[in-house]
């Protein structure tokens, strides 16, 4: 599949972004779908990720504010990003893992298929 990633832009501190990652092809059905972000200088780590079954995963750093889900009918994943903070601040990336149907691949290098990127700036 092929990956790309939308939504991002300047929020003020508090604000709310969706993130959107569209893929082609028809079989996104079969693939756990992560969001990472890479800030400046910084590593690269996995904010939410989502199985072929819905089961999601959270990092702490976003637990209680950011929501990942999947619509299938669509080719999408989404990020809900509620309550952010000026550490969110990143370039946001949508990433893609063909897995059985609960996997939820952790690791940026269990990702084989990435998209583009998307800037999400939180000013305070």
């Amino acid at each position: 599949v092929q990956l790309q990633a939308s939504g991002g832009g300047l929020v003020q501190a508090g604000g709310s972004l969706r993130l959107a990652c569209v893929a082609s092809g028809r079989t996104f059905h079969m693939y756990a779908v992560g969001w990472f972000r890479q800030a400046p200088g910084k590593e690269r780590e996995l904010v939410a990720a989502i199985s072929r079954s819905a089961d999601s995963y959270v990092a702490d750093s976003v637990k209680g504010r950011f929501t990942i889900s999947r619509d299938n009918a669509k080719n999408t994943v989404y990020l809900q990003m509620n309550s952010l903070k000026p550490e969110d601040t990143a370039v946001y990336y949508c990433a893609a893992q063909a897995s059985s149907l609960y996997f939820i691949p952790h690791t940026r290098y269990a990702y084989d298929q990435w998209g583009q990127g998307t800037q999400v700036t939180v000013s305070s």
